[in-house]
């Protein structure tokens, strides 16, 4: 549990942050949000508040434009989300926090080193790697409060226009998070009110960026962003590492 009030303040500006990126790309708000909020509160704490940050977000995003949205994707990828998350509470449940961090730093620096060395056209992906980007997604989500990268990896290797890469990862976003909600509050996770007031104090800010985001969608350069994410992950999940390892 957080040791006071002023760790929960210090979730608004981080919302902020993981709101602006995840409004622009359509993910990537836990992998910048739950890395940074751990230095100030423990692992599952900042679980538990994200996830209902998040599912107020993906909602938002998901109901923007949902003519974009490609069903079919959704349809494949929402089974297995399913699956993936009764796996992901299990080792959630008996994970040490030493191993939790450390695993969440490995996994947020792999993905930040792909990000950054895997580099132009990577051609079409078949269908059935749906199933193994819901299950890695719904493992993640439980235990990371990250199961964006699986979803996106795989969407964006499914030649995609970016407004319909953005609603397509922002509506399965919806149904994972939904999952992974109902996972948290039956193994008790959501039972601390501390939990509800953080969040209800850094909405607000969230949305902000849910906002700015918008209006940035249409003027940048996506590959810019991503670029930019990808450094800043490898810095937070660098220290993690450390920190688990120290």
């Amino acid at each position: 549990m957080p040791e006071g009030y002023a760790q929960v303040l210090a979730l608004a500006p981080i919302a902020l942050a993981g709101s602006l990126i995840y409004g622009v790309t359509g993910f990537g708000a836990a992998l910048v949000a739950i890395p940074l909020a751990t230095h100030f509160v423990p692992l599952p704490f900042a679980l538990a508040v994200f996830v209902l940050i998040d599912l107020a977000n993906s909602l938002r995003l998901g109901l923007e434009a949902p003519r974009h949205v490609v069903r079919a994707e959704v349809a494949r990828l929402v089974p297995m989300i399913v699956v993936g998350t009764v796996l992901g509470v299990t080792a959630l449940v008996n994970m040490p926090r030493r191993g939790g961090l450390l695993a969440l730093g490995c996994f947020v620096v792999a993905f930040a080193l792909y990000s950054l060395l895997v580099r132009g056209p990577r051609g079409t992906v078949g269908r059935g790697w749906a199933y193994l980007a819901g299950l890695a997604g719904g493992v993640t989500s439980t235990l990371f409060g990250a199961g964006g990268p699986p979803y996106a990896i795989y969407l964006s290797q499914r030649n995609l226009s970016k407004e319909s890469f953005r609603a397509t990862l922002a509506l399965t976003s919806v149904a994972s998070i939904s999952l992974r909600l109902a996972a948290f509050a039956l193994t008790g996770l959501m039972s601390d009110r501390r939990v509800w007031i953080a969040a209800a104090v850094a909405l607000p800010a969230a949305w902000i960026g849910i906002s700015a985001a918008s209006h940035l969608f249409t003027r940048i350069r996506r590959e810019t962003l991503m670029r930019a994410v990808a450094l800043l992950l490898l810095a937070t999940g660098g220290s993690l590492v450390a920190r688990a390892l120290g």
